[in-house]
């Protein structure tokens, strides 16, 4: 029997060191175990983060976790109506030292950026993202600015309160690779929680609670090599192009699936796959993460929304009669 190679064992180190990222996290956020692994896999996959949630349930809480455990530089912004795109982006401000303009780094220069409440600022401010999420590079006055490596942006939005909102167009949300849903606890969940903050847990002191980084640059890169190594048979690949096909073709949906919204369900699934510990994508990897990955992406026709139908109800109804691939 041979011995394991040296990507091997990386590959199996950074897969151990992001399960105890999900472990660290836990330290801090109890019952959300669906959405670290969410904010795990886009780390993953060089993807962006939008959460959806009622106030109070830990979404801000979540990505300042993620970061003390993943050792990254995090910056949060709170978009509110009267934001500009230069607060986020960065400007030129002029220097009386030496009577010229230098530019001054916003917000988005950093490794993860918390944008919360992304849909109380206008489109303009909104926009200002784009170039960041889509290129990795802010351009001001002509000059493109790359963002450090890894950067990802976790924006969140509450589901509840519309008023004085400004929703994100179609072509922004198609940039999120994930659209997580920070639910409710359950009941025994929050029976801990409360337990937790009984004993002087301090949400604003994250240090205090036990959380350390326990992954770094050194092991994410080796966890997306890992990832973009893992196998995608023809069948499974035309699978996900079926899913797809199958949300432009439903009689629930004006809008459906992009192929971009194809190559974002390939690379969520492949993650998942490595997560799980095997080099090859099965079915039901596809499954797990279609949710998630598609639900943004599809809009629902009126006359549906009307009568009470849900993206993921449509999405669920879609995976069991699109055939899966033997």
């Amino acid at each position: 029997m041979s011995a394991p190679t040296p990507d091997a064992d990386g590959a199996t180190e950074a897969r151990a060191a992001l399960e105890a990222v999900r472990a660290e996290i836990g330290k801090a956020v109890v019952g959300q175990d669906p959405v670290v692994t969410g904010l795990v896999i886009a780390l993953l996959c060089r993807g962006h983060v939008l959460l959806e949630g009622v106030p109070g349930v830990a979404k801000t809480l979540l990505v300042r976790a993620l970061a003390a455990a993943v050792e990254l530089e995090t910056k949060r912004v709170q978009f509110t109506p009267d934001l500009m795109p230069s607060d986020v982006t960065g400007s030129l401000v002029f220097d009386a030292r030496t009577s010229g303009f230098s530019f001054q780094p916003g917000p988005v220069f950093t490794n993860l950026l918390l944008a919360d409440e992304i849909n109380r600022t206008p489109p303009k401010t909104q926009a200002s993202l784009l170039e960041a999420m889509e290129e990795r590079q802010v351009t001001v006055d002509g000059t493109a600015r790359h963002l450090p490596e890894p950067f990802l942006v976790a924006a969140t939005q509450n589901p509840v309160e519309y008023e004085g909102t400004y929703p994100l167009p179609e072509a922004q949300l198609d940039r999120f690779l994930l659209k997580l849903n920070v639910s409710l606890p359950p009941r025994d969940d929050e029976i801990a929680l409360l337990s937790r903050h009984a004993r002087g847990f301090d949400p604003r002191d994250l240090s205090a609670a036990g959380l350390h980084p326990v992954a770094g640059p050194a092991q994410l890169d080796a966890a997306r090599s890992a990832v973009a190594g893992t196998s995608v048979s023809p069948e499974i690949a035309a699978y996900i192009v079926d899913v797809c096909r199958a949300t432009r073709d439903s009689p629930s949906l004006s809008l459906g699936a992009s192929p971009r919204g194809a190559t974002a369900l390939l690379s969520t699934a492949r993650a998942w796959a490595w997560l799980t510990g095997r080099d090859y994508v099965i079915p039901d990897d596809v499954k797990a993460l279609a949710l998630p990955t598609l639900r943004h992406r599809v809009q629902l026709r009126p006359e549906a929304e009307m009568e009470g139908v849900t993206p993921d109800a449509v999405l669920t109804s879609l995976l069991a009669r699109v055939p899966v691939p033997r």
